[in-house]
């Protein structure tokens, strides 16, 4: 069965877990999620606790502290890398970072700054590593459970219109708020993270759904895989944070191969200015008062990591 974490801010900030009676405080000093995965037996002994309060009384933040790394994959999803324009069985295994000052909590309001035309979603799956993974670490399906302590949703949001033109993700992934984390800290044994791809991502944008695909389906790269190649020149630790590609259906995609065509015969401030001329007619992009519920779970409910909802806002 497996195990939720939740946590709380400011005065009252604590960690929980989650019980069918409701949140039971966990008796601890860890002030990050480093230390707390370090402190298994207070979670086992929350976990088993009657002195709970309603989930519902709880002022929730993301059980991910920060600083911490933030790594993500990049089009780790057949129908997103087919919806770039780009083939599957071809697309490069990739990363990109964030910066951990972007992660916020399962329901803050997603805050595009003003210079941001377009604001875009990116419902994923993050894995919280449990352990240290030096560089050089190999990572396989039977010990993936020793590396990888559990799953939490995520949003990677992103500024599409300095992405594209820049080159480059990490401006326009890592503004405040751009990666909204939980509610839950789901941890998991082996046997539970074996049904990852059983897992299903879900994203709405004022109640309209925008993605909807099973990790089986579609995923890429697995995440053994992805952790081996990534620990071939990075060093993980306990807490970090590792965001694991997303499916089809966000506000970006690649224009219709003519349009393609001719925009690489035009200079580059020609082309980008025709592209995001269309670009903002797409009302898919993220618009001030949106609502924004992301989840992930089996479809029998065995594994649920519950479900954010956020609120896009425009700063002036």
């Amino acid at each position: 069965m497996t195990t939720s974490v939740l946590r709380t801010a400011g005065k009252d900030a604590a960690w929980y877990v989650t019980t069918p009676r409701g949140a039971a405080k966990i008796d601890t000093t860890a002030r990050t999620t480093a230390k707390l995965l370090a402190d298994r037996r207070a979670i086992s002994a929350a976990a088993s606790s009657d002195d709970t309060v309603p989930v519902g009384s709880l002022d929730l933040v993301s059980p991910v502290t920060a600083p911490c790394r933030v790594v993500a994959q990049m089009t780790n999803y057949a129908s997103h890398v087919r919806d770039a324009g780009m083939n599957p069985e071809t697309v490069p295994l990739t990363f990109f970072r964030k910066s951990s000052g972007s992660i916020s909590g399962p329901f803050d309001d997603v805050v595009k700054p003003a210079h941001v035309r377009l604001l875009d979603y990116e419902v994923e799956i993050g894995l919280v590593i449990g352990r240290e993974l030096p560089v050089g670490t190999e990572i396989t399906e039977d010990d993936l459970a020793d590396c990888v302590a559990g799953l939490v949703v995520t949003n990677d949001i992103s500024a599409r219109d300095l992405q594209l033109p820049k080159t480059q993700f990490y401006e326009s992934k890592s503004y405040p708020t751009f990666t909204p984390a939980g509610p839950a800290l789901v941890l998991l044994d082996a046997d539970e993270l074996k049904r990852f791809t059983d897992l299903r991502l879900r994203l709405s944008v004022n109640g309209e759904v925008r993605q909807d695909m099973a990790v089986g389906a579609d995923m890429i790269y697995r995440p053994a895989q992805a952790l081996t190649a990534l620990a071939r020149f990075q060093r993980l630790d306990a807490g970090d944070l590792v965001l694991t590609g997303t499916p089809a259906g966000t506000a970006l995609s690649a224009p219709p191969k003519p349009m393609e065509i001719i925009g690489s015969l035009l200079p580059p401030a020609t082309k980008w200015k025709l592209f995001f001329k269309r670009q903002a007619r797409n009302a898919k992009y993220l618009a001030d008062g949106d609502v924004i519920e992301a989840g992930v779970a089996t479809g029998d409910g065995a594994i649920d990591l519950g479900a954010q909802r956020t609120v896009v806002r425009y700063s002036t």
